[in-house]
């Protein structure tokens, strides 16, 4: 192809003797390029049609319609076949025997003599039908003749007419006549369509069945239901399940691994079935794959769990029925029973369902509790229903900090001698002042205890939800010492370590509730103090062994396996206050929810059980008291209150002007002001009128200080 080629100087500059002239070459436009062949063409047309959404829809509705036809007529001939013959039995005599349920395939075997014997007899039956039948045409058809001929001869002697004797036969005759022109008429077109109506009742019974492949069936019929769990198919689960040991063993076993399963046993809303692993195959390599099990099993990941029980190198599924644990488990006991009481010592709450449908029920004696989890998934619901039992026995004092501040501990107003409610620093000082107070009262009856071995204390329950907002708090006291923090510094963090280690024997208890464990906002001193560790839905498995430990995560407990959002309410328990299956380290619970309106029902119950209570809504320190008024406060609206109860809440008021008080200390501050107390019942009582008169008469000299 020739070139065109052009020298460029600047005009205004002649070219030098040496200079090379620049050259432009200017290339023709390339020829457009040909065609694709025609076959080309043809194929990407092809391509498209074939990969068109309207193409795939009618060949799924297509392979749809014929699945429904043909299934449909094998199932019709399955059931024929079951009818006639004792095939269905003989499937639950395998099925029964194969989970070890003799009981039921003995049952099962007499039902099938049973059958076998009637249709024996309807055989026999047949034998003797067709001259039966033919006596009975005959007999039949001579009694119908009589009764013609005896009708017409009565219309014959009504009318006169003799011809009328043979009206009614001959009338009989020309309707059976009609008879067969019908069916001539109709026999033909029916022999025509009735193969079309056959296949439409065979397409019939397959749509509703909906026997077709899983890709061919539209959106909406495709089922969401999990398939019947049977010892086949969990085998195979098993075997698919990517263990290349235990493949290979259950293809060695002779009944194809059927001896490995132990009996499949109904368990609440699910079934549950042990399973012997052979040699060379950890329990750690099934519960690794839980998620592939699951859907082997045709169920989704939260719809199985796997522990480990006692026996060795065994491991137990449990099964949902598919959907089941979506559906809500009914109200609390404390909503539904207006007359149940709590026993504190003796009782256990009733917390919700386990997963097999049981009743779940905690102790709360003597045991430290601490529950976590994320955002918003039923944590103060599950603490707060606790609660409201334990207030159900008038002897249980509580001191609680919710410092969400939602309201959520509202209803506790007027129960609680301390109710601290709000997420600031100031009102987490308050909560750390409050778990103080705590540590001061233990050790006051630990001193008690010492000097009389027999004291019994009423238990006292201190609850400070939200408590990483106390952990993370920032702020310092007058002595620089961090409120928050994990520190031996740390005044909340050291007040709840020494209630954990020293108060359960005295009945001082800590409950604490606490979003998305770290060991920043739940340090691990703290977290392994408590007695009963619950978690509901966490993020990751290094926050489950934070919560639970990792000897109950090894044992199968996975709370970061429940579904955000979904789940809500259900915790998963490490305790000994609870009834866990022999050989498991933890339960999964499904708690009961009790709204507001009735928190607020039950509360009001168990105000009714007290002669009332003072609720202080924020702990105060280092101030001068006037002892008097705060007798009189501490009293209340009562008209009579125990000096030992006034004491108690002296101290709730300020530790640092009461913590230290006995009986004598009050008596003293009450007979300076000429108030006496009495016996009422064997026990020392003071009189609120009483008190109030001498705070009235009270002259100009001063009030009476606690520090005189």
């Amino acid at each position: 192809m020739s070139e065109n080629v052009v020298h460029l100087h600047k005009p205004t500059d002649p070219p030098a003797h040496d200079a090379t002239p620049t050259v432009l070459t200017v290339v023709p436009d390339a020829p457009p390029a040909p065609p694709a062949p025609l076959w080309v063409r043809s194929g990407r047309a092809v391509k498209t049609a074939a990969t068109h959404e309207k193409t795939r829809a009618t060949a799924r509705a297509l392979a749809r319609h014929s699945s429904y036809t043909f299934n449909g007529g094998r199932i019709v001939a399955r059931r024929t076949w079951d009818g006639k013959t004792g095939a269905r039995y003989e499937r639950m005599i395998r099925a029964a025997e194969a989970a070890g349920n003799l009981e039921a395939a003995e049952e099962w075997e007499e039902r099938l003599t049973r059958f076998r014997a009637a249709r024996h007899h309807r055989r026999m039956d047949l034998l003797h039908s067709p001259v039966d039948a033919a006596k009975g045409v005959g007999v039949g058809a001579g009694m119908g003749v009589g009764v013609l001929v005896a009708l017409g001869v009565v219309m014959a002697i009504n009318t006169g007419e003799v011809r009328d004797v043979v009206t009614p036969l001959s009338a009989t005759i020309d309707f059976i006549a009609l008879l067969i022109r019908i069916v001539q008429i109709v026999w033909g077109p029916a022999l025509t369509i009735g193969p079309f109506l056959a296949l439409l009742a065979l397409w019939s019974v397959g749509r509703k069945q909906h026997a077709a492949p899983a890709w061919a069936l539209p959106a909406n019929a495709r089922s969401s239901e999990g398939e019947p769990i049977t010892p086949s198919i969990v085998v195979k689960a098993l075997r698919d399940l990517g263990v290349p040991a235990l493949a290979r063993a259950i293809k060695e076993m002779g009944d194809a691994g059927a001896s490995m399963l132990g009996p499949i046993r109904i368990a609440g809303c699910g079934v549950e079935v042990d399973v012997t692993l052979p040699s060379g195959v950890a329990t750690n390599e099934v519960q690794g794959k839980r998620r592939k099990l699951a859907e082997n099993l045709t169920r989704h990941e939260h719809e199985v769990f796997i522990t480990i029980p006692e026996a060795a190198r065994t491991v137990r599924l449990w099964i949902a029925d598919s959907g089941a644990l979506d559906e809500p488990i009914g109200p609390s006991p404390l909503v539904t029973d207006e007359t149940l009481t709590a026993d504190y010592a003796k009782g256990r709450a009733p917390w919700g369902q386990d997963l097999r449908g049981d009743a779940a029920s905690l102790s709360l004696y003597q045991r430290h509790l601490l529950i976590t989890g994320l955002s918003n998934q039923g944590k103060t619901a599950a603490l707060r229903s606790l609660a409201l039992w334990a207030s159900l026995d008038r002897r249980v004092e509580f001191r609680i900090a919710d410092l969400k501040g939602a309201g959520d501990w509202a209803m506790f107003d007027g129960l609680a001698t301390v109710l601290i409610q709000g997420p600031t620093d100031e009102h987490v000082i308050e909560a750390t002042e409050m778990v103080e107070g705590l540590v001061e009262e233990m050790n006051r009856r630990i001193a008690a205890r010492q000097a009389d071995p027999g004291t019994v204390f009423e238990p006292l329950i201190g609850i400070v939800d939200e408590a990483q907002v106390a952990f993370m708090c920032p702020a310092v006291d007058d002595e620089r010492r961090p409120y928050g923090g994990s520190k031996a510094t740390s005044r909340y963090f050291m007040a709840v370590r020494k209630v954990h280690n020293q108060g359960r024997v005295v009945d001082v208890l800590m409950y604490e509730g606490t979003q998305d464990p770290t060991d920043q906002n739940l340090p691990k001193l703290v977290r392994e103090g408590a007695h009963t560790r619950a978690s509901l839905a966490l993020g990751t498995e290094a926050q489950a062994v934070m919560a639970l430990g990792e000897k109950a995560v090894n044992g199968g407990a996975a709370p970061h396996l429940l579904r955000q959002g979904l789940d809500k309410g259900t915790l998963v328990v490490a305790s000994d206050g609870i009834e866990i299956p022999k050989g498991q380290s933890s339960i999964t619970v499904r708690t009961h929810f009790i709204g507001d309106d009735d928190a607020k029902a039950i509360t009001d119950r168990a105000k009714a059980l007290r002669n009332g209570v003072t609720t202080l809504h924020a702990v105060k320190r280092g101030e001068d008291r006037d002892a008097l008024a705060d007798i009189l406060g501490v009293i209340g609206d009562e008209k009579r209150v125990l000096t030992q109860d006034i004491v108690k809440r002296l101290a709730v008021l300020s530790e640092d002007a009461y913590g230290g008080w006995a009986f004598t200390d009050l008596t003293g501050v009450l007979e300076a002001a000429g108030v006496e107390a009495y016996k009422s019942h064997g026990r020392m009582t003071v009189r609120r009128d009483d008190v109030a008169q001498a705070l009235a008469e009270r002259d100009a000299e001063g009030s009476v200080s606690a520090s005189e």
